[in-house]
């Protein structure tokens, strides 16, 4: 029988499709805003709080939507963010200022509406940059994992070649396969075995290496390029992620918990090798490691 699912769990696995519709929910809201601009303008109607006070900036809807989210615009351009912040609070400005003279029955400065219109185009614009790179980069990002896709994992893999031949060290390719993941599905049913499929990418991100790149690979397995000092290094981050996946059980509902483990299989990829045959190896291991009874990482031989 399939168990029931936390609530609040499934809304936690698209962050990056929230990040969109909050975007666009914002960007409408203040187009009602300045639709009660308009009203203010033309029937000298007062347009609200959010519109008059002098800190109306922080008091508009977009404005405290974009401080709760400042983390996540600074993460994608840090200067456009503070343009941001610059612009819009202009941009009040200068309306405030035209409303504050129609409600006083004086004609609006000629200034203060250049002022509202060009900083209202540069926002809007800005906020478009934004969008697209939002969603460029989850062309290019699992909307489950958080984690990069397989794709371009090629060049990836050349740069890791390159930096083992400047820094004189190995590099690995390992393989990484939930153990009976399919039984999950099963048993619980498809959403729960996304959040477990997230459960085990957070974990094993949050255990890497500052030198180490982890993708998905597809379906329930990930591909690592790991660089290390000496075979010893290697071993050792290996069986870190391995006891982190098994050591980290995921709460499914209020009273269950699932303990999930992976199987590694790793090759040590050599000078000017394709990425294709350092992967077909590193498969090969995980499959003997499969065999072997799973929960565990297998290097290939030679």
């Amino acid at each position: 029988m399939k168990q029931p699912i936390e609530p609040g769990l499934i809304t936690e696995l698209q962050p990056m499709d929230n990040f969109i519709r909050e975007l666009d929910a914002a960007v409408e809201t203040h187009m009602d805003w300045t639709r009660r601009v308009m009203r203010c303008a033309v029937l000298h109607t007062s347009p609200g709080n959010d519109v008059l006070d002098p800190m109306a900036h922080t008091l508009c809807h977009f404005g405290r939507w974009f401080k709760s989210r400042a983390p996540d615009f600074e993460n994608l351009n840090a200067r456009k963010t503070q343009r941001v912040i610059v612009v819009h609070r202009a941009m009040h400005d200068s309306i405030r200022s035209i409303c504050a003279n129609v409600l006083a029955g004086r004609p609006g400065e000629s200034a203060d509406l250049d002022a509202f219109e060009q900083t209202q185009t540069e926002l809007i614009k800005l906020l478009a940059e934004f969008k697209t790179q939002v969603l460029s980069t989850a062309a290019r990002q699992d909307q489950l994992t958080g984690l990069p896709m397989r794709f371009g994992i090629e060049q990836e893999y050349l740069k890791f070649q390159k930096l083992r031949a400047r820094h004189n060290l190995l590099l690995y390719v390992a393989m990484i396969d939930i153990d009976h993941f399919k039984k999950v599905n099963d048993t619980y049913g498809h959403p729960v075995g996304d959040i477990a499929l997230r459960h085990v990418a957070d974990t094993l991100k949050r255990n890497l290496r500052d030198n180490d790149t982890l993708v998905r690979f597809g379906g329930e397995e990930f591909l690592l390029l790991m660089l290390a000092d000496s075979p010893e290094e290697s071993t050792a981050a290996s069986a870190r992620l391995i006891n982190a996946v098994r050591s980290a059980p995921v709460k499914i509902s209020q009273d269950t918990q699932l303990t999930l483990t992976v199987t590694m299989g790793i090759a040590r990829a050599t000078d000017d090798e394709q990425l294709g045959a350092v992967i077909a190896r590193a498969d090969r291991s995980l499959y003997e490691g499969k065999r072997a009874g799973r929960d565990r990482y297998i290097y290939a031989h030679g």
